[in-house]
């Protein structure tokens, strides 16, 4: 089987290691998204279902919507960014500047689905499992008081 070998468990538990992704949610991505860690950002957000698409039509400039993608990916990836905007500090942190910013709460969730699958992509290319940091403003200019 190829879910007993070791790349396979090593993948799983990468994935395991962030906050809100149960056995299930890391199974499915390591089974039915097997490019995890090896595609750009973008690639992988529209293979996820996650990228905003365009419908444009001659002169017409229409909203940007997220649709395509694998649906066995995308499906685990709502419910896992729903408990992760509550539980996962980062992700929660996003979401709340979004809606602060102005932006749906459906709009935001998307961006969390995005991003957690940008964070995902980064740690299993890096080989590193999770790591919980604060950001703050000071860590990002060197010239903050």
């Amino acid at each position: 089987m190829r879910h007993a070998s070791p790349v396979w468990r090593a993948r799983d538990e990468l994935s395991r290691s962030v906050p809100g992704i149960g056995p299930v949610c890391a199974r499915t991505l390591v089974l039915d998204l097997p490019e995890l860690g090896t595609l750009s950002r973008q690639r992988l957000a529209a293979l996820g279902g996650v990228a905003p698409c365009k419908r444009d039509r001659g002169t017409l400039r229409g909203r940007r919507t997220i649709w395509g993608g694998r649906a066995a990916v995308r499906a685990p990836l709502y419910m896992r960014a729903l408990v992760a905007v509550r539980h996962n500090p980062v992700l929660k942190a996003f979401s709340e500047r979004l809606c602060a910013a102005g932006k749906a709460k459906k709009v935001a969730l998307t961006a969390c689905r995005r991003k957690w699958l940008t964070i995902l992509n980064a740690m299993v290319n890096h080989q590193t499992p999770w790591q919980s940091r604060e950001v703050s403003i000071a860590s990002k200019c060197p010239m903050a008081p």
